[in-house]
């Protein structure tokens, strides 16, 4: 794996170091192409979350749910939630962090909050073909996207069969399967779901996806956008050696660590996690 330049960034929250792939050891940090980038105050005001603000999209056979931020902005940022989740669970100081600079579109996945679901089982495949077909929905070739935790495997996927229509893309709480020995508290979890009555039905569904997925590893080395990775250290759930592993699987990815930081970690340190998504979005990592 070719490896290129170490590039450290320095955050008020914690100290996050970010390795190109290829340089996964902190050992390793040398001081070429160093950038610093400090944490600034900050007016911006968290987004709200209405219905009415609510809009719809046929796509890939069902009706998607979405809600759009940052409209005046021409650069667009998909946002892709994670398991059980809605459009209503992603942290408001992030979502209006990054709808200063982008035009954001939150969703919700098929059979979960306010989108349509068909009776059959669906898959990861499926999730990232409704997330390929809704980006043409709206009208764009191609997106930046930001995916979180099984948002992320989804995310993987859309790199994987439909990298066209990806700009750059962020990882976040990332794992290529639920099914290794380095996930074994998200199968239990997902395992739980699955097997709970009580689950709602699109949650029970998304539990199974993920349980059927064979995973995204052999699919990693193929890729070729521009993709940053963010882990936190207290991750437990989606541990920061996995996404050392994806990181090095994907040549020229960006490894981000956060110390501390569980599951998730936008919704604990917003305007950190914010603030290195738009730094990362922003630069011209075209060869000199």
């Amino acid at each position: 794996m070719k490896a290129t330049a170490i590039t450290a960034i320095t955050l008020m929250l914690a100290v996050s170091i970010i390795f190109t792939a290829g340089c996964i050891s902190s050992s390793d940090t040398t001081e070429k192409n160093v950038v610093i980038v400090k944490t600034q105050e900050t007016t911006l005001q968290p987004v709200s979350y209405d219905d009415s603000q609510v809009q719809y999209s046929d796509v890939n056979g069902v009706t998607i749910a979405y809600r759009e931020f940052g409209t005046e902005n021409k650069e667009p940022l998909l946002m892709i939630i994670g398991f059980g989740g809605v459009m209503e669970d992603w942290n408001t100081t992030f979502i209006g962090i990054l709808s200063e600079k982008y035009h954001v579109f939150l969703y919700d996945h098929r059979g979960i909050g306010k989108s349509t679901d068909v009776e059959e089982q669906f898959t990861i495949s499926q999730l990232s073909d409704d997330a390929a077909d809704l980006i043409t929905a709206l009208g764009y070739e191609k997106m930046n996207i930001y995916g979180v935790s099984m948002g992320s495997t989804v995310s993987q996927r859309l790199l994987i069969d439909h990298p066209d229509k990806v700009r750059k893309a962020v990882l976040s709480s990332a794992a290529y399967s639920s099914n290794i020995p380095e996930t074994e508290k998200l199968h239990g979890l997902l395992k739980d779901a699955a097997e709970n009555p009580d689950s709602p039905k699109g949650v029970q569904k998304e539990a199974v996806a993920n349980l059927l997925y064979e995973g995204s590893y052999d699919g990693l080395s193929g890729i070729t956008n521009d993709v940053m990775l963010i882990t936190g250290t207290a991750d437990d759930i989606t541990p920061q050696s996995v996404a050392v592993d994806i990181a090095d699987k994907i040549d020229g990815s960006w490894l981000v660590r956060f110390k501390g930081i569980p599951h998730v970690g936008s919704s604990y340190a917003p305007e950190e996690y914010g603030q290195i998504v738009t730094t990362f979005l922003e630069m011209d990592e075209s060869p000199a």
